[in-house]
C-alpha cells in the first residue's frame, strides 16, 4: 500500500480525542479534545482541503457500536492519542481496508497492532518529543508526592483533620536515596537531569547505554538489567515503551526483588506492569507507595482496583498533555498530514512504522493491543 496520498481522491480521517466538555468548550487551547479536535477543521480550511480530507471526530471508541467502529472501513487515515488511544488491533485493522495512516498525536504508539501495520504496509507515525518536559516534570511530582508523603496530608486537611505523627510516619527526603530509571529515552533522560540536583544516587537500565560524558555529567550507574537496577534502588522511574518486550515487565517475580519500602513511578503504559501483580505488592506493604498517570485500558474503569489501593498517588493520564504539549503535538500531526498528502518523507524521528518495518528503535515488532490487566 502506497505511503502517500492520491492526489484526487477525498479521505476519511478518522479523529479519536477525548471530550473536552465545559472545559474545551471555554479554553481553546485544549487542542487535543473533540471539541477542538487538534486544530484539523481551522488548518483544512485555512489550506482548502475540504476536497482531499473529510473529518470524521469523536470520543466514541470502544464498543462495537462505537462511532469509530463504524467510521473505520471507511477511513485512510487514523488520528488518536495515548490519553484516549483508539486501539488498533489486527481485528481493527482487518476491518480497515482502505487505512493507510495511523497517527499518534503524542507520543507513544502502543495501541497499533504493529505487526498487523507492518504487513498491511500502513505507516505508523507520532510526534516525538512533543511531550518530554510535561512527562519528566510529571515524574519528579510524582516522586516527591510519595516520598513525602504527600497524598495522606492533603486529605487531612481536606477532611479537617491534624495527626502530623501518622504522616512522618511514611515521609522521607529524597536526599541520598537511590533513584532509577529505566528507559532513558527523550524523557528518561530528562528524569534524570531533573533529579540531579536533589543529591541522590541516580541509576538506569536500558538497552541502548548513554555515551560516557552524559554519563559523567549525570554521575549515573548503568546497570546491564532490570533486575540489578531494581534490587538497590529506593525510587524507580519507569519510562520505557510498552511492546512485547517490556509487557508485564514488573509482574510478581521483578517486584519481589524490588528494596521492601520502594517506590514506583510509572508514566510510561500501564500494561508495562501487572495490575494484579501490584495490588498484592502494595497490600503486602513490600512495594511502600505507587504512583503514575497511565492505565490499561484507557480510560480505567470505576472499579480498577489501583484507584482503590492504598498509598498510591494516581491520576489520568495527562502528565504529556499540558497546555504547551497539546500545541506541539497538534502542530506535528498537521505536518504528518501536510508531508503525507504532498508525498513528501516524513520526519525520521516521528515515523514507528514505515514501508513494512518497524523502524524505530523503541517498538519491537508484535502486539500490545491486547489483554485486560
Amino acid at each position: 500500500m502506497s505511503s502517500a496520498a492520491s492526489t484526487t481522491d477525498q479521505h476519511t480521517v478518522l479523529v479519536v480525542l477525548y471530550e473536552g466538555g465545559d472545559a474545551g468548550k471555554k479554553n481553546k487551547n485544549i487542542l487535543g479534545c473533540v471539541e477542538n479536535a487538534l486544530g484539523l477543521p481551522e488548518w483544512i480550511k485555512e489550506n482548502k482541503l475540504e476536497d482531499r480530507l473529510k473529518l470524521i471526530v469523536t470520543s466514541d471508541k470502544d464498543s462495537e457500536n462505537s462511532l469509530a467502529e463504524k467510521v473505520l472501513p471507511e477511513a485512510s487515515i487514523v488520528i488518536s492519542q495515548p490519553f484516549w488511544p483508539c486501539y488498533l488491533t489486527q481485528e481493527r485493522i482487518d476491518k480497515a481496508k482502505k487505512l493507510q495512516l495511523a497517527i499518534t498525536a503524542g507520543v507513544g504508539s502502543d495501541h497499533v497492532n504493529l505487526e498487523a501495520a507492518c504487513k498491511r504496509g500502513i505507516t505508523v507515525a507520532e510526534v516525538s518529543g512533543s511531550n518530554v518536559v510535561g512527562v519528566a516534570e510529571h515524574v519528579i511530582m510524582q516522586i516527591l508526592a510519595l516520598v513525602r508523603n504527600f497524598i495522606p496530608a492533603y486529605k487531612q486537611v481536606i477532611n479537617g483533620e491534624w495527626d502530623i505523627a501518622a504522616i512522618a510516619d511514611n515521609a522521607h527526603d529524597l536526599e541520598n536515596k537511590h533513584v532509577g530509571v529505566v528507559g532513558t529515552g527523550r524523557i528518561g533522560v530528562r528524569v534524570l537531569q531533573r533529579l540531579k540536583p536533589f543529591d541522590v544516587h541516580l541509576h538506569y537500565y536500558d538497552k541502548y547505554r548513554l555515551n560516557e560524558s552524559l554519563e559523567k555529567e549525570l554521575n549515573v550507574k548503568y546497570h546491564s538489567s532490570v533486575e540489578s537496577l531494581v534490587r538497590v534502588c529506593d525510587v524507580v522511574s519507569i519510562n520505557c515503551p510498552l511492546h512485547p518486550e517490556t509487557e508485564h515487565l514488573f509482574n510478581k517475580k521483578l517486584l519481589s526483588l524490588m528494596k521492601k519500602g520502594s517506590y514506583i513511578v510509572n508514566t510510561a503504559r500501564g500494561k508495562i506492569v501487572n495490575r494484579d501483580d501490584l495490588v498484592e505488592a502494595v497490600n503486602s506493604n513490600h512495594i511502600q507507595g505507587y504512583a503514575g498517570d497511565v492505565w490499561y485500558p484507557q480510560p480505567a474503569s470505576k472499579d480498577h482496583p489501583w484507584r482503590s489501593m492504598p498509598r498510591h498517588a494516581m491520576t489520568p493520564h495527562y502528565s504529556g498533555t499540558t497546555l504547551d504539549a497539546q500545541a506541539r503535538y497538534a502542530a506535528g500531526v498537521k505536518e504528518i498530514l501536510e508531508n503525507w498528502l504532498n508525498g513528501k518523507p516524513q520526519r525520521q524521528e516521528y515515523l514507528i512504522v514505515d514501508k513494512g518495518q518497524v523502524v524505530s528503535p523503541a517498538y519491537t515488532v508484535g502486539d500490545a493491543t491486547k489483554g485486560s490487566t
